[in-house]
């Protein structure tokens, strides 16, 4: 841990709330001068300070000790860069426009990589009138299924969630974007339409 890092993490975040180290430290229950030690990097805050000193601040633990808030510059708000995380025990589906921490089921999830489909994990695009109809000869069984598609467009995520024994049919708007699918053995696959 980079104590002068985090130090000023501390001061950026107190003095963006308003608070003075004294009233810092009057909700931690420790001195003021605890609280100039940190904020200049002569020493750092005892682990059990932690989890109030992050809700103090409002900001989590690892960003915290890290001493920076991830992704302070702006994504631009493309939705064709959403980040999709899958919980491995329960299935539920998350996404994040910028950066965000996820868990589930007492897991810290990560974004998923798309990977670049392989032959059994093709979908079938074909333009019926003003959509695209998609299909898939993917086994759609409890333990091997796709279980969503989502079509990232600059301005919209189109989300179609799967479920086993089903099978895949399903529409989407002609437009250009990001058509993102998932396996439940495989991974996330994509491919730019």
């Amino acid at each position: 841990m980079d104590c002068a890092k985090v130090g000023r993490l501390i001061r950026a975040l107190r003095a963006g709330q308003g608070l003075t180290q004294l009233q810092l430290a009057q909700r931690l229950g420790v001195s003021d001068r605890a609280v100039s030690k940190w904020e200049n990097g002569r020493g750092a805050p005892d682990v059990t300070l932690l989890r109030a000193l992050a809700e103090a601040l409002d900001v989590n633990i690892e960003a915290l000790l890290g001493g920076e808030l991830p992704g302070e510059a702006p994504e631009g708000g493309n939705m064709k860069k959403t980040k999709y995380f899958c919980c491995p025990v329960c299935g539920s589906l998350a996404l994040a426009t910028g950066s965000a921490t996820m868990t589930c089921c007492g897991r810290t999830l990560s974004p998923m990589s798309p990977q670049k489909p392989d032959a059994d994990h093709t979908l079938n695009i074909e333009d019926v009138e003003d959509e695209r109809y998609l299909t898939a000869a993917h086994p759609m069984t409890r333990k091997h299924a796709l279980t969503f598609v989502a079509f990232a467009m600059p301005d919209r995520v189109q989300l179609i969630r799967l479920y086993p024994e089903w099978d895949l049919q399903v529409r989407i708007p002609r437009r250009h974007g990001l058509l993102l699918w998932h396996c439940n053995q495989h991974g996330l696959f994509s491919r730019s339409i």
